[in-house]
């Protein structure tokens, strides 16, 4: 049977009526058939187990700044003077950053 590959097709019939109301309505679904919903909404229902840390006390002891260190102008991390690498617009620089 000889097939005209340029003439149109039509697999479905077009909705009439109802049908097309039906049809938008299934437009607004993704695949799995849910309606679109907020994401925010779905964000703030959902909890990470362990997230509660209401009740937890910092342990750290946070200690000043030591006379042989510097706070690198780039990365913003306190180094040690042997990481120094130089001045940058009369800034000192790490040397992972130079």
């Amino acid at each position: 049977m000889a097939t005209d590959y340029d003439a149109p097709r039509r697999e479905k019939e077009e909705p009439q009526g109802g049908e097309a109301i039906e049809a938008i309505a299934k437009g607004n679904r993704d695949q799995s058939g849910k309606v679109d919903v907020d994401e925010t909404e779905v964000a703030e229902n959902f909890e990470l187990p362990g997230a509660d840390l209401g009740d937890e006390e910092l342990s750290v002891k946070v200690v000043p700044m030591q006379d042989d260190e510097f706070r690198c102008s780039s990365c913003f991390l306190v180094q040690h003077r042997s990481q120094y690498a130089g001045d940058k617009n009369g800034q000192p620089i790490c040397s992972d950053c130079a």
